[in-house]
């Protein structure tokens, strides 16, 4: 991963589109949906200013938001699996303790003592987070013990 991909954090991605009028559903990564009412988004298929935030579905990490120049459903449909980013020094500072999951990329992943793999990246298809390893394997992230000081995860 270069340097400027390491400026970039992983915040939604589209999943759908929603209606007729171009409207898109995003899936979100971020603590709460409604902070995409400030992100300045980022996407290698729009520019930041076309991203606009409509509104949040209730109950769920999903919103609806509309993408200047993608007007009608069959030019939402293209964008479908679109990730979309922030710039990482928009971003506080974690606390003590905390850290973005993109901070945790080239982490060794530690088993019973036995190294298993480097995280390459994360996924969360609904049950909790999964971490994606470079040899194509997946674990959970769940009960996971996070040393920063050593780059390990200890599951």
């Amino acid at each position: 991963m270069s340097a400027n991909e390491h400026d970039k954090i992983l915040v939604g991605k589209i999943v759908a589109p929603q209606g007729i009028r171009g409207d898109v559903r995003v899936q979100t990564y971020s603590e709460n949906p409604v902070d995409f009412r400030t992100f300045n988004v980022i996407s290698n298929r729009f520019d930041e200013k076309d991203f606009r935030f409509i509104r949040v579905v209730p109950n769920s990490t999903v919103i609806i938001a509309h993408i200047n120049g993608f007007d009608d459903r069959n030019a939402a449909e293209t964008l479908r699996g679109t990730e979309l980013f922030i710039e990482r020094g928009t971003l506080p500072a974690p606390s003590d303790g905390e850290y973005y999951q993109a901070d945790l990329i080239g982490f060794s992943v530690v088993r019973d003592d036995k190294k298993i793999g480097i995280v390459v990246g994360f996924q969360n298809f609904g049950a909790g987070d999964i971490i994606e390893l470079d040899n194509g394997n997946y674990v959970s992230f769940i009960g996971a013990d996070v040393d920063m000081k050593n780059k390990e995860i200890k599951l």
